[in-house]
């Protein structure tokens, strides 16, 4: 064979990759901490854990995610700054439910072909939502995948760890009747349920550059909108008053998730008409026919997150959700299971999700339009 091939012409660019990075290193350090051990580039990310020995009894959180079909959205309106938010939403603000706070985050591209532009603004998303977050984006790595992905294509997943002691750790040990759900708005589709989304559009002819008066902008625009990060406000509230579960509304929707965090023999009482869906839900709904069972098991029609606070913090609560500038309201609250909720899904009533056999949650009444 007289024509040489080099790593170059299989399709791997070392030098797209190495510039990608020049791109990306400033916002990756201004995501780092004091806590930081070295700069970009190393094996490995290093972080000073001393911290640790004043604890009782550290225990490590850890999660990991991607942003599931939402990438399909950002590559075909070719705008890629805003996807690191969602990915770090999705997998820092996993860890902080059990009141853990976040030590660290990685991130991992995979793409066809290394268009050092675009990775940068990938990185630059995750790097920003981290600094928001106060979590060091501590290494990351591109693989350029040629004839396994498209050129234009790529996915990205991360890994975040954080720490909480022992015996302040949340969840369905601390629920107890009487509890109140408090609601945080989500900012929109967040990062779940976008292959329904997609569908939808399709079958429907809509293109991305649609505009949609009830949204006041494009369709593909709302499509984008970023993850709201919830970490912030979530462990400021677990300084302010007693909470004693956080639920993150994500795949599967509110009672799905919500269920998860309730122990058995307890069953929480969801008002449906405590909010207003906000318009992109109801849009999805009518476009396609979507029954709302399959929509409510699906996207997270408006609530992003849920507080489960003692009784008598319910207002301080809210309080301080809203002086953070998310809206919140009161969702429903935690009762004694009387026994007629079925085993599985049935009606309006919903447990034994996700591998979870605990409490049950019921929704109650109609939604508001």
């Amino acid at each position: 064979m007289s024509e040489e091939i080099t790593y170059a012409s299989a399709g791997v660019d070392t030098e797209a990759g190495d510039k990608a990075v020049e791109l990306m290193k400033e916002a990756v350090r201004a995501s780092h901490t004091s806590a930081v051990v070295g700069g970009v580039g190393g094996f490995a990310g290093l972080v000073d854990v001393s911290a640790l020995k004043d604890y009782r009894r550290p225990l490590l959180a850890t999660s990991t995610d991607g942003v599931g079909t939402k990438v399909a959205i950002a590559q075909a309106m070719d705008v890629h700054h805003t996807i690191g938010h969602d990915l770090v939403g999705m997998v820092v603000d996993d860890i902080v439910v059990v009141g853990a706070r976040p030590l660290l985050m990685t991130d991992y591209i995979a793409t066809g072909k290394v268009v050092p532009e675009r990775i940068a603004d990938i990185v630059r998303g995750i790097a920003e939502a981290c600094t928001i977050v106060g979590t060091p984006l501590l290494g990351g790595e591109t693989a350029e995948h040629p004839g396994l992905l498209a050129p234009e294509e790529y996915d990205v997943a991360g890994a975040a760890t954080g720490v909480v002691e022992a015996d302040e750790v949340l969840g369905a040990e601390r629920v107890r009747a009487g509890d109140v759900l408090v609601a945080m708005a989500s900012s929109g589709l967040h990062s779940n349920g976008y292959s329904l989304v997609r569908r939808v559009l399709q079958v429907a002819g809509w293109s991305l550059d649609r505009d949609v008066e009830e949204l006041g902008r494009t369709v593909g625009q709302e499509l984008l909108e970023p993850t709201r990060l919830y970490t912030p406000v979530c462990l400021d509230l677990t300084t302010r008053v007693e909470v004693h579960a956080f639920t993150h509304v994500t795949g599967g929707g509110l009672a799905a998730n919500l269920a998860r965090v309730l122990p058995a023999g307890l069953l929480a009482d969801v008002d449906r008409a405590s909010w207003q869906v906000p318009p992109v839900f109801e849009l999805v709904r009518s476009l396609g026919n979507v029954p709302w069972r399959d929509l409510e098991n699906t996207l997270n029609l408006g609530v992003g997150m849920i507080a489960v606070v003692a009784p008598d913090h319910a207002d301080e609560a809210l309080a301080a959700v809203a002086g953070a500038g998310v809206e919140a309201w009161v969702l429903g609250e935690v009762r004694e299971d009387d026994g007629a909720a079925p085993d599985l899904r049935d009606g309006d009533v919903v447990r034994g999700t996700k591998g979870v056999q605990g409490g049950a949650v019921r929704l109650v009444g109609s939604y508001r339009v």
